[in-house]
């Protein structure tokens, strides 16, 4: 199994995703979190991209996930 280089992150309200991939585009794993779970899995992942859909929220979890130690990328929904 590969290191994480990039995971997606799909907000919510209470229920979050995160799916995770190597540099080759393999899955490495799919995980739900509850929103208190959030910043505890990320500080302990590897730093890594993070992509997120810009939405109200997005902006306030990239800060807090940016703080540690990963690089967040917003994109547009339609490319979620």
């Amino acid at each position: 199994m590969g290191e994480v280089s990039t995971i997606g992150l799909d907000l919510a309200k209470n229920v979050f995703q995160a799916h995770g991939a190597d540099a080759s585009g393999a899955v490495l794993f799919r995980k739900k979190l509850r929103q208190h779970q959030v910043l505890t899995f990320f500080a302990a992942q590897p730093p890594c991209t993070v992509a997120m859909e810009a939405c109200s929220s997005s902006h306030h979890w990239a800060r807090e996930i940016s703080r540690l130690g990963h690089q967040v990328r917003l994109i547009p929904p339609a490319y979620v």
